[in-house]
């Protein structure tokens, strides 16, 4: 009996999409939370390349929802424990791993021949720039987002619109895992979406996830979702996500991580570039000078 003889019965995919499947070449920025389910169901379903790109080590707190993990990996980095874990559930699938912090630039040549980025980050600043970059390049994106007992899981660019046409702006009070908390069943939950969605676009079926998002609260035992296919894009993309190499001596730079952040004053045509860890608080600061009227903004997040 083939390994994929459950999913081949499906009229929808049979040997056909299989080999599509096997065919495909794809990007998985992100081996943490979401990672940890959604890697074992792309490789379990016979994808035929996969880049997994994640700067961490595993550390004991992971463990509860990072089930692809164990204590003996504490210290070891995800993306390479990840890949020997893949391979050993099906050789048939060729891995990558990527030990690297992506920011626009590498995440550039990390999606070079990919055909499908999912985006699994921890980080607004690489999720917004994989938007922007997926988005010139018309390769579809599946983002997922998950905290506390919430999320959501959406189809991006190729034929739909970018993140930035969705989530134009971010709201004022966002958290994180770290700091707010999450539990395991709510991320594998939308990590599982993300997972079918990717797949979905894959075998071309219809109706198509990009231009889809898809809404989980467990907290209120509530499932939603919208289409966004007329969402229009910004007249423009601010603010800029850059690379932390790519400021310049004219730039003002504002590293929002020092304590206190010097407030900018710019000359009228400087760019501001504004620098924290994960990209919110830089890009907070950069709307706000937006708004005040100095438009030549940027920010940089180290990534994830």
């Amino acid at each position: 009996m083939s390994r994929y003889d459950r999913q081949t019965r499906l009229p929808e995919l049979g040997e056909a999409g299989q080999a599509r499947l096997a065919a495909a070449r794809m990007l998985v920025v992100g081996a943490g939370g979401l990672g940890a389910t959604l890697l074992p169901q792309l490789v379990g379903a016979g994808i035929g390349f996969l880049r997994v790109a994640d700067p961490d080590v595993v550390e004991e707190s992971n463990l509860h929802r990072q089930t692809l993990f164990r204590m003996s990996d504490i210290g070891r980095p995800k993306a390479l424990v990840a890949t020997e874990t893949l391979a050993a559930l099906n050789p048939d699938c060729e891995l990558s791993p990527l030990v690297a912090r992506l920011d626009p630039i590498s995440a550039r040549a990390a999606m070079a021949g990919v055909d499908l980025v999912v985006d699994a980050a921890d980080s607004f600043a690489v999720s917004y720039a994989l938007s922007d970059l997926c988005q010139d390049s018309g390769t579809p994106l599946i983002s997922a987002s998950v905290l506390a007992r919430q999320g959501y899981a959406g189809g991006f660019c190729g034929t739909a619109p970018s993140l930035r046409a969705v989530f134009p702006d971010l709201p004022a009070q966002l958290g994180s895992c770290a700091s707010n908390g999450v539990m395991g069943p709510v991320v594998a939950t939308v990590a599982a979406l993300q997972a079918q969605m990717a797949l979905s676009v894959l075998l071309g079926h219809a109706p198509s996830p990009l231009g889809q998002l898809l809404t989980v609260d467990l907290a209120t035992w509530r499932l939603g979702g919208f289409r966004f296919d007329a969402a229009e894009e910004p007249e423009q993309r601010a603010p800029a996500i850059l690379a932390p190499y790519e400021t310049g001596a004219r730039d003002l730079v504002i590293d929002l991580r020092s304590d206190p952040a010097p407030a900018p004053d710019p000359a009228p045509d400087q760019r501001v570039v504004f620098v924290c860890a994960s990209g919110l608080r830089a890009w907070r600061a950069a709307q706000a000078l937006r708004g005040a009227g100095h438009p030549h903004v940027a920010i940089v997040g180290e990534g994830t």
